[in-house]
């Protein structure tokens, strides 16, 4: 195993444990600064040092999350300082063992309001909380209740959102009420991280993207959602053939309802085409089948590989279906679409083309809240919506699309 190198940030994370005095350890701070990975292995050395046949609960927003940032990157360290690691995949756990001594690791996804049950009634000697900004209150509260065997601690690790989200509030405010160990990390606590690659996260990022993922501070989102959108640099759709087709769609029966063709070239999805219907506007609402015809008319023979919708739409997803088209419901998570979306425009790995007036229409209207809290108004959004989809269909959709978005996974 190559020699690993720690910041001082990450040897904090990796024996605070050994002290008296502290029950949790919050870890926060910018993208791509080390937390997550230094908070994932000292997890678990402290569960192989301290417990015996004991159960434990690594929590994310998505069990698939868990996998990807904390068992990929603690696996290999692990196994290269003698544990043996035996993975249970259909049954979400891990069995650890090395020194003598045997431990159980649940996997949990924590990513809405039901995600609770999941983890009720259990006992636990310790809990790590990966994106704990990004579970539901209910989920995280239940985690840290179930960690009732003596000497049981809690570990959570996430990025800044708004400073009246409920977790800053009632964890990194009262940290110290909490008997919590609260760790703020920048990039610069990240030694894998080359000054290159550093500068291409500053430059990724404008206004509040910006003051949470590269200053790691929790700051409200104010203005626009976009600002850094320039409509008078929309290019042309390329020449040239486009390897695959997909189409996203925001459905509306009295609201707007937005599709936008997408095409992948050279690894970058390009925004060539759209349909755009305001039944206020005009006076009348469409039928299921009308906007089915409308997804046809906008493929334009081409191969669609999937139509990518919103979620709530079923009766048109059953359309859909019904004639035959491939469908994807979107995610829907609003806050985490618009991160990653701010991302692939600035990181370029989508392009709004010119000829798409109702995006390039909204991206210069649509506007968090004045409220202080995490939301965008509820209005000029649909255009807005489908592009997220599109974008929060990336990640898993396989081929390039994983590059899409990086986790802080070192």
């Amino acid at each position: 195993m190559n020699r690993l190198e720690f910041s001082p940030k990450q040897r904090q994370v990796l024996d605070w444990w050994r002290q008296d005095g502290f029950d949790a350890v919050i870890c926060d701070g910018a993208v791509r600064s080390g937390k997550t990975f230094a908070l994932g292995l000292s997890f678990f050395l402290w569960a192989m040092a301290r417990f015996q046949r004991q159960r434990f609960g690594l929590c994310a927003a998505s069990i698939n999350g868990v996998r990807r940032n904390l068992l990929a990157q603690a696996r290999p360290v692990l196994e290269g300082l003698g544990f043996k690691w035996e993975e249970k995949v259909s049954r979400n756990e891990v069995t650890l063992r090395g020194g003598g001594r045997e431990n159980l690791f649940y996997l949990y996804g924590g990513g809405d309001e039901g995600s609770y049950a999941a983890i009720q009634g259990v006992t636990l000697a310790g809990v790590l909380l990966d994106e704990a900004a990004l579970m539901p209150r209910s989920f995280v509260e239940q985690a840290c209740a179930r960690c009732s065997v003596r000497g049981g601690r809690v570990w959570f690790s996430c990025n800044p959102a708004g400073p009246e989200h409920w977790f800053y509030r009632e964890w990194i405010c009262k940290a110290e009420e909490k008997r919590a160990l609260y760790l703020r990390f920048t990039m610069g606590d990240n030694p894998g991280l080359s000054a290159r690659v550093r500068e291409r996260y500053e430059r990724m990022f404008q206004g509040t993207f910006y003051r949470r993922y590269v200053l790691g501070e929790w700051t409200a989102a104010e203005g626009l959602v976009y600002d850094f959108f320039d409509e008078k640099a929309m290019p042309d759709v390329p020449e040239g053939e486009f390897a695959r087709w997909r189409i996203s769609c925001d459905y509306g029966t009295r609201n707007p309802a937005s599709f936008g063709l997408w095409g992948e070239m050279d690894g970058i999805w390009y925004r060539t085409g759209e349909f755009y219907y305001d039944a206020r506007e005009c006076g009348r609402q469409k039928t299921d089948g009308e906007y089915v015809q409308d997804v046809r008319d906008l493929a334009g023979g081409r191969c669609i590989e999937t139509v990518i919708v919103d979620p709530s739409a079923a009766s048109f997803i059953e359309a859909l279906r019904r004639e035959g088209w491939s469908v994807r419901r979107a995610d829907n998570r609003v806050l985490e679409g618009i991160r990653r979306t701010a991302q692939a425009l600035k990181g370029g790995k989508i392009v709004i083309c010119r000829g798409c007036r109702a995006a390039a229409r909204e991206f210069g209207l649509y506007r968090w809240e004045e409220a202080g809290e995490d939301r965008v108004r509820k209005e000029f959004d649909h255009a807005m919506d489908d592009i997220r989809y599109f974008v929060m269909a990336l990640e898993g959709g396989g081929g390039s699309a994983a590059a899409y978005v990086e986790r802080d996974v070192f």
